[in-house]
């Protein structure tokens, strides 16, 4: 099966600064594929080239087999994007919002059963400006899939959650990758992209510099004589946390 990403020799610069800088790399169908890497790598507009936002200097980037560069608005009729912060209309309730952006797209859309799918089937007459941080980004990923994207982009889609909120979107993502679609994440929770990855990209001054799954990476680090100045202990705070409180949301 051809990848559903495919990158090659991808360029864009601002004046001197090279952002992306001769980047290579493909994503399977049916994946969770991170981009990592500091600020300033390169990542943001590495994502947004792939998402028809922007426009690359050279190189080649194909999404769902259709050309980037020759084809903006093709790839956007295949993708879904979810914001790390989305603005919606004020006053909409959630089911309102689901349906305006399949309007969008031209489709007629089961927005309860897209709801039901993000946990949000009981928030469907809610106002969104009144729903909790966790809620919101669920429902910016609902109003993403209206379009039954091929691939979904997902930007920090955890920041700011709580610890149950955050777990919670995790098991969402799986769930999604799991109906068929491809996920493109970027996230700055290395434990984050250990957890839900099939692979990583780590960018740094606009190149991949390692691509593999978490496991791989960290067997080769380790291979390197790599080891910890403390025994790294079998539970987190935040394990403490979820223990004490419990996994289920709490959301106003």
């Amino acid at each position: 099966m051809p990848p559903i990403v495919s990158v090659r020799e991808l360029r864009k610069s601002y004046g001197q600064i090279k952002a992306v800088d001769g980047v290579s790399f493909d994503v399977a169908a049916r994946e969770v594929f991170a981009l990592l890497g500091p600020n300033g790598a390169g990542k943001t507009t590495t994502v947004e080239i792939l998402e028809g936002l922007r426009e690359a200097d050279s190189g080649t980037a194909l999404v769902a087999g259709v050309d980037v560069r020759k084809d903006p608005s093709g790839v956007k009729e295949r993708i879904g994007v979810q914001l790390q912060q989305s603005a919606f209309p004020e006053n909409f309730l959630a089911k309102e919002i689901v349906d305006l952006f399949a309007l969008f797209y031209g489709r007629s859309v089961d927005s309860l059963a897209l709801l039901r799918a993000v946990g949000l089937e009981d928030k469907a007459k809610q106002k969104s400006e009144k729903l909790s941080g966790g809620q919101r980004q669920r429902l910016s990923i609902a109003v993403a899939m209206v379009n039954e994207p091929q691939v979904l982009f997902l930007d920090e889609p955890t920041t700011g959650l709580d610890p149950q909120a955050r777990r919670n979107l995790w098991e969402l993502i799986r769930a999604i990758r799991d109906r068929g679609t491809t996920v493109f994440l970027t996230t700055h929770y290395l434990d984050e992209a250990e957890v839900l990855c099939d692979r990583v990209a780590i960018m740094d001054n606009g190149r991949i510099i390692a691509l593999d799954s978490p496991r791989a990476l960290i067997t080769k680090l380790l291979g390197r004589g790599f080891s910890k100045p403390v025994q790294q202990q079998q539970a987190s705070l935040e394990d403490v946390f979820l223990d004490l409180t419990g996994h289920a949301l709490r959301e106003d």
